[in-house]
């Protein structure tokens, strides 16, 4: 079918390049938004399609209605649609002809005079129109738009077209993150760019994507933390810093999880993770506001309440309720980790026990709510608490079963942290290749005390747009390749 179309659209295009018009347009100056001409005209009375302002748009055909030798079709830019009104003894012949060629999909330019139909509709009285763009393939079915799934992420383009609900929700999300830049910046935090390449990966426990720089004959990592960078900065004395960056993470793919992700990550000298815990609350609570005064929102069919304070909840009392065994009981833990069937292979008790906490008290923290105080045992970059170093000074924010946020007091004992590192190491825990000398390095010069944020960009606005799946809030998602001819 799409074939057939492809065919008589092309013949269009042959018979337009006849007439001496270029179907793939050029500059086309002037252009009012279409949002901006229907708030200028909301008391637009006049039904005279000659005595009407004058103005000038662009946009996608959404709808043609032909009536003789006369038309009516809809266009549609980012914002909103307006009808154009085209007669053939207004625009000529020549224009006309060209009209009946266009189709649903085409991108044109019209200048015109304004009027409201006797049905109300404010509409543009064309007095010449210019074809900016053939289409050679016809769009999503009018009235169902696109609704596959799977077609809808794949070729995101055409979701964006026909389902303006979604442009909408990625213009939120493009809002949201100035919002945050804003709210940073407003506290003196200075955004920065940092490497994406890493000839070591670090900050965080996981799998790592692996690529090869020819001219230097070495290999390389795509960044799963900005972390070791962003500290490093932290001892050069710029002590508040953030960054909005990817991570990548070469692990599964589920409705929370893409490979590719973004992070919002910060660091403030002379602050630990109660400071965290305070910014972190603040940041999230301003955005609500600015979408529901009352902080209330629906997610799914739960309806979650941020308004702050927000639940503070001891990590190793959670895993005790939930799990019912002592966290630091090894032996209870590996018993029960077999049970469970986990994969025990080069997987220390400790990695294990996280794994039992995941399973069983994730899935019931609706929160908002901040668990704190994390062993210390699965925490090689954090700070040990002073009074219990078993435990250290560490939360994560579940909303909605999601870790939304991650945050510790920075450990800054050099020798300390090298220590770790080697423990790291000696367990052959994930993505740890070797030792950062360089970061233990620049710590031995002396890293401040400090306060370190991440949050997950892509969770935050699933969350804030009631999204249910990562894919729903990531443009281009990372999708299986099709098999040929599938």
């Amino acid at each position: 079918m799409s074939n057939n179309l492809r065919d008589e659209r092309l013949k269009s295009l042959e018979f337009i390049r006849q007439m001496g018009i270029d179907p793939f347009g050029g500059k086309f100056p002037g252009v009012t938004p279409i949002k901006d001409i229907l708030a200028r005209f909301p008391e637009l009375e006049t039904h005279d399609p000659n005595t009407g302002t004058k103005i000038t748009t662009a946009g996608r055909i959404m709808t043609l209605r032909a009536h003789g030798k006369a038309a009516f079709m809809d266009i549609h830019d980012r914002d909103a649609k307006i009808q154009v009104y085209i007669k053939k003894d207004k625009i000529g012949e020549q224009l006309f002809a060209l009209y009946e060629h266009l189709d649903l999909g085409d991108i044109i330019g019209v200048t015109g005079v304004l009027f409201k139909t006797r049905t109300g509709e404010i509409t543009i009285y064309a007095d010449n129109f210019t074809l900016l763009t053939k289409s050679l393939l016809p769009m999503p079915e009018k009235w169902h738009g696109l609704t596959d799934v799977e077609t809808r992420y794949r070729k995101r383009y055409l979701d964006l077209i026909s389902n303006p609900e979604v442009r909408a929700s990625f213009v939120q999300r493009t809002k949201m993150i100035n919002s945050i830049r804003q709210f940073l910046q407003a506290r003196g935090f200075l955004e920065v760019e940092t490497p994406m390449m890493h000839p070591i990966p670090g900050g965080a426990t996981a799998r790592p994507f692996t690529t090869h720089h020819n001219a230097l004959n070495m290999q390389l990592y795509l960044r799963i933390a900005p972390e070791l960078y962003l500290k490093r900065l932290l001892v050069g004395g710029m002590e508040r810093v953030f960054e909005i960056n990817r991570n990548f993470r070469n692990e599964g793919i589920s409705t929370k999880h893409n490979p590719e992700f973004t992070m919002m990550e910060l660091y403030e000298a002379y602050g630990d993770y109660n400071t965290m815990m305070e910014l972190t609350e603040s940041l999230v609570v301003s955005l609500v506001k600015e979408i529901s005064p009352d902080m209330k929102l629906a997610f799914g069919e739960k309806q979650i309440d941020f308004t702050a304070p927000w639940q503070r909840k001891p990590y190793l009392e959670l895993f005790k309720e939930y799990v019912g065994i002592d966290w630091f009981d090894k032996d209870a833990i590996l018993t029960r980790a077999r049970k469970e069937g986990l994969e025990l292979k080069d997987r220390s008790a400790d990695v294990l026990a996280n794994d039992l906490f995941e399973k069983f008290v994730e899935p019931n923290l609706q929160g908002p709510v901040f668990i704190i105080d994390y062993p210390t045992a699965i925490c090689p970059l954090t700070k040990a608490k002073k009074d219990k170093p078993q435990e250290c000074e560490r939360f994560e924010l579940f909303i909605a079963t999601m870790e939304i946020a991650n945050a510790f007091t920075e450990l800054n004992d050099p020798l300390d942290q090298r220590a770790r590192f080697q423990k790291q190491l000696d367990e052959k825990a994930e993505g740890m290749a070797r030792m950062d000398e360089d970061f233990v390095t620049a710590l031995e010069h002396g890293m401040p005390p400090a306060g370190g944020l991440g949050i997950g960009i892509d969770r935050l606005v699933m969350l804030l747009t009631n999204k249910q799946s990562i894919r729903d809030v990531i443009l281009f998602p990372l999708m299986r390749e099709r098999e040929e001819g599938a």
